[in-house]
């Protein structure tokens, strides 16, 4: 089977509408695909004025708004019958899913009852939210939910072998493969490092800016970042917290670290000079399943302090590129950031090392194992069918 024998409908919550690194890294594979002769359709919510372009074929599929903080998602609530129609017209021979959410749910369903190869890609530690509520309880309820979607489809594409491990000990048996992440090495650059940019938002030269880049909503680990930001100010260790994004608790996070200084959203070399300009990048989230941020602080030379798990176990290489502290350890990433901030031969060091490791974070390479593990998927079930 050549690349050009696949037709690929592609599934997702939220494609372009609000910017994000799940579909940004879905907009770059369909982009792959498509210079690789793969025919592919997108079906998706959409909105008037999305974030960005889509890449590729874009069809809206009807869907309702979230309801309280979160209305700029969009929920659709299955599959009508106009995009039944469109799907069969497509006649794909392979369905990729990016969410369990109930569109992908709905999908997988048309694909067992079509024969069609099935293939998820896991994005987002959903089973994490509740704790962000007050709801942990739950959890394993959400567990076992994702356990079930997962097991129906035939692989499941994590962006690193810890999502795989968790995947085994909820019980799926459905194979995976690593598709990892890439970065943009001329936009997130140690070059971009702009000091003047720095001192219009009222960081002085020595001072050390310890970063979050992110949508400012709970599960984000705001309420940890903020802790530690306080405990180190309870130590008497001078800094500054530079924060870079937008979002519905972002008043409530101000009101947390007063003398942070907000940059708001930044997109393109914009995000470029932030991300390069910080000294210190700290990621306490525990809800990302590959760290995009984390990657693009990497690249652009800044050592990074983040939470010891899925998103950061495998990129961050502890004590060379940065620290990986035990979640809401806020002692533990306290004294990470002091050692950090202390020692500024330290952090050039450290910036360093996580700059040449990101070196070999490529789109191409990375999407063509997903390009390799369609055709392996679509063959064999091309053979079982014979």
């Amino acid at each position: 089977m050549q690349p050009s024998d696949l037709r690929v409908a592609l599934f997702s919550g939220n494609y372009n509408y609000t910017r994000d690194g799940a579909n940004q890294a879905l907009n770059s594979l369909v982009g792959h695909l498509l210079s690789r002769g793969v025919a592919v359709r997108v079906y998706s919510p959409t909105v008037a004025e999305p974030a960005f372009p889509a890449t590729g074929d874009l069809v809206d599929v009807p869907a309702i708004p979230l309801p309280g903080e979160r209305g700029e998602y969009r929920l659709a609530r299955g599959l009508p019958a106009k995009i039944r129609r469109d799907l069969a017209a497509f006649a794909p021979n392979l369905i990729h899913v990016s969410a369990p959410d109930i569109l992908g749910h709905r999908a997988v369903s048309y694909a067992r009852r079509h024969g069609i190869t099935r293939v998820a890609s896991l994005h987002t530690r959903f089973e994490t939210y509740p704790r962000y509520y007050g709801l942990a309880v739950i959890e394993p309820v959400f567990e076992r939910m994702l356990a079930r979607f997962y097991g129906r489809v035939d692989r499941v594409l994590v962006p690193g072998p810890l999502l795989g491990d968790i995947l085994r000990d909820w019980g799926v048996t459905t194979p995976t493969t690593v598709w990892s992440r890439g970065v943009n090495h001329q936009r997130f650059s140690p070059t971009r490092r702009d000091m003047a940019w720095r001192r219009s938002l009222g960081i002085a030269d020595d001072e050390v800016a310890i970063g979050f880049l992110g949508r400012l909503v709970k599960e984000k680990g705001l309420d940890v970042f903020a802790a530690v930001a306080d405990a180190l100010k309870r130590r008497n260790i001078a800094h500054r917290v530079l924060v870079i994004g937008e979002g519905p608790a972002r008043d409530w996070f101000a009101s947390q670290v007063p003398d942070a200084a907000f940059a708001g959203f930044q997109t393109g070399d914009a995000l470029g000079r932030c991300v390069a300009s910080m000294d210190v990048f700290f990621n306490p989230s525990v809800t990302e399943t590959f760290g995009n941020v984390t990657l693009e602080a990497m690249a652009a030379g800044v050592p990074v302090v983040a939470a010891r798990a899925s998103g950061a176990v495998g990129l961050v290489d502890d004590e060379r590129t940065g620290f990986l502290v035990e979640p809401r350890d806020i002692e533990a990433y306290a004294d990470a950031l002091s050692m950090l901030i202390a020692d500024a031969e330290r952090r050039a060091a450290m910036g360093s090392a996580g700059h040449a490791k990101a070196a070999g974070y490529r789109w191409d390479v990375i999407n063509e194992t997903v390009l390799n593990a369609y055709l392996s998927d679509a063959k064999a079930l091309q053979t079982l069918s014979r």
